[in-house]
């Protein structure tokens, strides 16, 4: 018994379609790469974990360790590349050293991922 192959149609209206095509613009591919880049870092259960905690306000590494219950330094790397990537950033008070979101943006995305995987 043969099977055959279901064929997908092509567009009715070819031409239709330059009129969208022809007005978008798109960025350069550095852009592209970038924005998948930022996708990659907090595409990490880890990292999101850590931007979680970080909600609420300023920890440092020892309080985020515990919550996790992971290394102190597991956390450190952690949150090196979500600094070098932007979206946390720290201060020194005395001897410690105080982690917080980078600015509100952080929280914005995280909360569009929650609102969209709970529709």
């Amino acid at each position: 018994m043969s099977q055959e192959k279901t064929r997908i149609p092509l567009c009715v209206s070819h031409e239709a379609h330059h009129e969208i095509i022809d007005r978008i613009e798109l960025p350069d591919d550095e852009h592209f790469f970038e924005l998948a880049e930022f996708f990659s870092v907090i595409g990490d259960s880890t990292r999101i974990k850590i931007l979680y905690l970080l909600f609420e306000g300023e920890m440092c590494v020892c309080d985020i360790s515990e919550k996790l219950s992971m290394s102190m330094s597991a956390i450190s790397h952690q949150l090196r590349v979500l600094k070098n990537s932007r979206l946390v950033k720290y201060r020194k008070e005395g001897k410690s050293v105080l982690y917080s979101l980078d600015d509100d943006h952080v929280k914005t995305i995280i909360n569009m991922g929650v609102d969209h995987i709970n529709e």
